[in-house]
């Protein structure tokens, strides 16, 4: 059977990281959303934005299983979609989990039509993402998932005796994974230790919590669970229920709370973001799908920034801030709340960055990690900016 994952109806509500990935691959937990399927399923392709789609390709058969991306996979439900025949269609309440195509209406599809398929209703609990919010705030339950889908079978590489260990057997570490001197409580939850990984001197983690692999977390780090450290990343300082997709830098002191970072960003020294406002009051957050502030319903939400975007040093955040692609934020003060796509400047006053300079200093990032910007990864920045500067 050919599986595919569709972005549904939230694609929107991901923004902005969604502007340069299908929600598949969004990182939650240890793993994204479709490497996750991909443990189950074996290889995937993707129905997405027509812009992405050079990049993230769908592959069709004569057979089709379409998956919701925002949904995570469990054993019992994969069975369940395993079972589908063509023409049938997982679904509970208003959610559509999962659809059986032929090809022409697989390559056609756009959402989902009720009228041309026979529902079966799902009623076990499983695990999705509906909110950005959500991606922190189900963080804890996504890495508690992947633990166990990673571990299952396994034994821990060493754990050098220079550590402070509680609940040991609650922590693992994936080959040429090194951690030295450091405290790790995994009463609250887990503790993976990714391939290759590096937990230096003096840190001290609470789990659930997960480095990936040939990430870096600096000297004298404090994480709070449930915080996931995405791919060959660098981070210290002080992080709490937050998620950093891959490929980002937090290298310094600062706090980082209730906050997903996107790819290839950098935040400066001393940079810190609030997590709760003054007054103990929700917190609003500039809503893309919605095009204006939406209510969160949670006290504690930080800070999301999209993919390529960097600030400066002492760079304040204000509690739920919003930080689209490729931005540099730099200067005294809190910026406003909410930072379009290819911004520079700060709190006093934004221009726009060049669609030339932004592309170029991507390309150089990149490289420092010896990956290619591509044609493609190109053209998708010179969609997103179309956007903003229409």
């Amino acid at each position: 059977m050919n599986y595919i994952l569709f972005d549904g109806n939230r694609r929107n509500h991901f923004l902005p990281l969604t502007f340069t990935r299908p929600v598949a691959d969004i990182r939650f937990g240890i793993l994204t959303i479709r490497e996750k399927w991909e443990k189950y399923l074996g290889k995937t392709s993707t129905i997405t934005e027509d812009y992405l789609s050079a990049k993230f390709p769908s592959i069709f058969s004569a057979d089709n299983i379409l998956i919701n991306s925002s949904v995570c996979p469990d054993k019992d439900l994969v069975e369940k979609i395993k079972e589908l025949k063509t023409g049938e269609a997982l679904v509970t309440e208003n959610i559509v989990i999962a659809l059986a195509a032929p090809a022409h209406k697989a390559e056609t599809f756009k959402e989902f039509d009720a009228d041309c398929y026979v529902k079966h209703n799902y009623t076990a609990k499983f695990l999705q993402v509906n909110t950005l919010w959500d991606i922190f705030q189900k963080n804890g339950e996504a890495i508690e998932a992947d633990f166990k889908l990673l571990t299952n079978g396994k034994k821990t590489a060493k754990i050098s005796s220079s550590n402070t260990l509680i609940n040991p057997e609650n922590i693992f570490l994936e080959e040429g994974a090194k951690v030295e001197a450091s405290i790790i409580n995994a009463s609250g939850g887990p503790v993976y230790i990714g391939k290759d990984a590096e937990v230096m001197e003096g840190c001290l983690i609470r789990g659930p919590f997960a480095l990936c692999e040939h990430s870096t977390l600096k000297m004298g780090a404090k994480i709070y669970g449930a915080t996931t450290i995405g791919p060959h990343s660098k981070v210290g300082g002080e992080v709490n229920n937050s998620v950093i997709f891959g490929y980002s830098n937090k290298a310094h002191d600062g706090f980082l709370g209730n906050a997903v970072i996107g790819e290839w960003c950098n935040l400066g020294a001393d940079t810190n973001n609030s997590n709760l406002k003054n007054n103990y009051a929700e917190v609003k957050l500039w809503s893309y799908a919605e095009n204006t502030f939406v209510n969160t319903g949670t006290q504690f939400c930080g800070l999301i920034m999209g993919d390529h975007s960097k600030c400066g040093i002492n760079t304040m955040f204000n509690t739920g801030t919003i930080v689209g692609l490729s931005c540099n934020i730099y200067g005294a003060g809190f910026p406003r709340n909410f930072i379009p796509s290819f911004s520079w400047g700060g709190p006093g006053g934004f221009m726009i960055y060049s669609l030339e300079k932004a592309i170029e200093t991507a390309k150089l990032v990149m490289e420092r990690r010896h990956i290619e910007l591509t044609k493609e990864d190109e053209k998708i920045f010179e969609h997103i900016f179309n956007l903003k500067t229409k």
